[in-house]
């Protein structure tokens, strides 16, 4: 699976696509949903949410395992992916399409995050 040159990565491969307004969009990475398998259960946060950079946020559910999501950045979800939430199996179809929640940051935060090149440096590749 391609790693899209167009994302921002977190090492606990989270995906980051940075919207028009400023907002973010996350999901998981196609190495993540590898190692998860078959996914069967996501639980999203909710909306208006606060939360912080590194921490769990959400939950991710497959026949091999339960992971947490983390924060990439301090923010607040402002909108959720419903559709996911019912159908989280989609996210093994293609995950850099699946996205899980949107973030509004209360600053850039944009830093710490990887280019595509440096996550794949990261996971050895």
């Amino acid at each position: 699976m391609q790693t899209p040159s167009d994302l921002l990565y977190t090492k606990s491969h989270e995906w980051i696509k940075v919207e028009a307004d400023g907002s973010l969009l996350i999901g998981i990475t196609g190495h993540a949903q590898d190692a998860l398998g078959d996914i069967v259960f996501l639980e999203l946060p909710t909306v208006g949410q606060s939360i912080k950079a590194g921490t769990a946020c959400c939950v991710i559910e497959s026949v091999k395992a339960a992971s947490d999501i983390y924060s990439p950045v301090d923010g607040e979800v402002v909108e959720i992916n419903e559709e996911l939430a019912n159908t989280p199996h989609k996210i093994n179809e293609n995950p850099y399409e699946c996205w899980m929640f949107k973030v509004k940051p209360v600053n850039n935060g944009l830093d710490n995050l990887l280019s595509a090149e440096q996550y794949l440096n990261s996971l050895g590749e």
